[in-house]
């Protein structure tokens, strides 16, 4: 389908290509489009719904409150973004990717609904999953939000229990340039009479602040929520509700704890439209699956793939590497958007990288790979050794140049954009074997 043109798109390549189009600019943040295209869709959820906000750790929330819902015997429906490799990992249904002919007729309600208003492409995909999510027959609607909150399209939804992770400072020309800005937006996403999580143990004054404002139910980590646990097993207190003898959630990494807990404060807050055993937390944890959240794949060498794009999340990245144990040398795979703090990225990662591969990625907004070299030169900072650095045109081709210069039992972090790790997921999993250089 061409622009102006009346012929209908008929793929759901065709719609995306049309939803790319619509709007003359990628981010253009306001509610009012899409309240008034749900309006004229009649889009309403008759289950509970979460939505789930914050900088870092969403996607990590979603999966397990995903995973111990299914486990519970819910009929779950999950909306999650970006994709890494096909836009249909957008929407789940209990845990299946839905087909792309499923989608099709929600973005022809979405058009046909939308007259005259020129939605984004990240408004006209929300609605159109979000209609297919209201109409199957579902127990629960998880709804990850975007880049902030207030001016996001799945704040036109109403939840009944709100979830804010980790907030820090990202997507600074849109939503702030610190924490409390930040969480203010992010804050929007809370409703009156309604359960909010916060899961990041130093919220954000304004985010207290507009919850009592509001008067929605506060639940803050430390307060009425809490974890505890050793090298083997971990338990979890609520205000009423406690889970003993819980192991580690198959997600690795160390701020896992903090995105459980604030599942499970979330079920106790739905613990009357929602009740969930203490079998279902423990088959939950051990089931939930993230691609792309540092992911770790055995081979020779280890392949560790992570969507850390901004410091906060690169700092928890770097944690957990350093408790890997011990590897000769790190090849790291880079590509990132050319507004993130890149410096700072660059900058927390370069004491544990011996070996560098920039990549160009498919989009406009990205850094290229040469940006990115001569970010780290002019940083002059140090790495573990002498360090070496390329570019190359795409995620694959620096992962294939990395792999060329790395022993078996050196390891490769492919991290940044989502386009970066998507880049290397296109053609399944990687798995690295074969003989290498010393």
């Amino acid at each position: 389908m061409t622009t102006g043109s009346s012929a209908t798109p008929s793929t759901l390549d065709d719609w995306l290509a049309h939803c790319q189009r619509l709007h003359p600019t990628e981010i253009d943040m306001t509610l009012e489009r899409s309240l008034r295209v749900k309006r004229a869709l009649g889009l309403k959820f008759d289950v509970p719904v979460i939505a789930v906000a914050g900088t870092n750790g969403k996607g990590s929330t979603c999966a397990m409150l995903e995973a111990i819902a299914l486990q519970a015997g819910y009929r779950v429906g999950l909306y999650s973004k970006p994709h890494l490799v096909h836009f249909e990992e957008r929407c789940r249904i209990n845990g299946q990717m839905v087909a792309a002919a499923e989608l099709l007729p929600h973005f022809e309600a979405v058009e046909r609904a939308r007259g005259d208003v020129s939605l984004t492409y990240f408004e006209f995909t929300t609605l159109a999953i979000a209609r297919l999510l209201s109409q199957a027959p579902l127990d629960l609607v998880i709804l990850e939000v975007g880049m902030g909150g207030r001016l996001d399209t799945v704040n036109a939804f109403d939840a009944d229990c709100a979830i804010i992770t980790s907030i820090d400072v990202d997507h600074a020309e849109f939503l702030g340039t610190n924490r409390e800005a930040i969480g203010l937006e992010k804050a929007a996403i809370v409703r009156t009479g309604k359960p909010v999580i916060m899961s990041d143990p130093m919220p954000p004054r304004s985010v207290i602040e507009h919850a009592a404002r509001v008067g929605a139910d506060l639940w803050q980590f430390g307060r009425d929520f809490n974890y505890s646990g050793d090298k083997l097993q971990w338990r979890w207190a609520g205000r009423a509700k406690r889970f003993n003898a819980i192991a580690y959630p198959a997600l690795r990494g160390a701020n896992q704890l903090l995105n459980a807990s604030g599942a499970l404060a979330a079920f106790e807050a739905l613990r009357v439209p929602l009740p969930i055993t203490a079998q279902a937390v423990r088959n939950g944890f051990a089931l939930v699956d993230l691609p792309g959240r540092f992911q770790v794949v055995a081979g020779q060498p280890t392949l560790v793939l992570d969507v850390a794009h901004n410091p906060h999340a690169v700092a928890a990245l770097a944690q957990n590497l350093d408790q890997m144990g011990f590897f000769p040398r790190t090849h790291a795979v880079f590509g990132a958007m050319r507004d993130k703090d890149i410096a700072a990225i660059l900058t927390r990662m370069a004491p544990l990288v011996d070996h560098w591969h920039f990549t160009d990625l498919p989009v406009p907004r990205a850094a290229g790979a040469a940006e990115l070299a001569a970010c780290l030169a002019q940083l002059g900072v140090k790495g573990p050794g002498p360090v070496s650095m390329a570019c190359h045109s795409d995620p694959l081709q620096a992962l294939g140049s990395a792999l060329n210069g790395a022993g078996s039992t050196d390891r490769i972090v492919v991290f940044g954009s989502f386009h970066t790790v998507g880049g290397v997921l296109k053609n399944g999993v990687p798995r690295l074997t074969g003989k290498h250089a010393g």
